[in-house]
C-alpha cells in the first residue's frame, strides 16, 4: 500500500468514527448528512497538515475535484444519490492513487457483502432489530454509504497494518 502507515494512524481514529455514522445514518434514514461530510473534509484539512508531506498534502486535493464531478455525473445519471457522491468526493483525499486498484477491489468486495447482507437482514427476522429504518422499505434503493463508509474504514484499517 502507498498510505502511509503513519498516515492511517493519525487519520483513522477521526475517520473511521465517522464512517460508521454514515453506514448507520445512510441504513436509518436513507441519507448521508452534510455534516458527516464536512466533518470528514475537514478531518482532511487539518490532520492532512500533520499526517502528509505538503506536496502530497496539496495534491490529494485534485482527488477530491476530480470525484466530486464524477459523483455530479453518477448523481445526474441516477446511479447515486447526492450524499453518496460528496461523501465519496470528501474521502478521496485520503486514498493514495497508486492504492486504487486495491481500493476499487475493497469496495466491490464490500459493496456485494453489504447488499447482500442488506437484503438477507431485510427479509428475515433481523429486521425487527431496527425497525423504524427507512432502508429497509426503500425499495430497490440500497443505502450506498454502507458500502463507501465501510471500504474507507477499512482502507484505513488495512493501511495500518500495510502501509508503506
Amino acid at each position: 500500500m502507498d498510505l502511509t502507515r503513519s498516515a492511517a494512524l493519525w487519520f483513522a481514529p477521526l475517520v473511521v468514527p465517522l464512517c460508521l455514522y454514515v453506514c448507520y445514518t445512510d441504513l436509518s434514514e436513507m441519507r448521508i448528512r452534510n455534516h458527516a461530510v464536512v466533518a470528514l473534509f475537514a478531518v482532511f484539512a487539518v490532520v492532512g497538515l500533520i499526517a502528509l508531506p505538503m506536496d502530497v498534502y496539496l495534491w490529494r486535493y485534485v482527488h477530491l475535484v476530480v470525484m466530486l464531478l464524477v459523483g455530479i455525473l453518477l448523481n445526474a445519471g441516477g446511479v447515486m444519490g447526492a450524499g453518496d457522491a460528496k461523501f465519496m468526493a470528501a474521502a478521496a483525499p485520503l486514498v493514495a492513487v497508486p492504492d486504487l486498484r486495491l481500493l476499487l477491489a475493497l469496495f466491490t468486495a464490500n459493496l456485494l457483502a453489504a447488499f447482500v447482507a442488506h437484503r438477507i437482514a431485510r427479509g428475515t427476522g433481523l429486521r425487527r432489530l431496527a425497525p423504524d429504518w427507512k432502508s429497509w422499505t426503500s425499495g430497490s434503493k440500497f443505502p450506498m454509504g454502507l458500502a463507501l463508509g465501510g471500504t474507507l474504514a477499512l482502507y484505513l484499517l488495512l493501511a495500518i497494518f500495510l502501509g508503506s
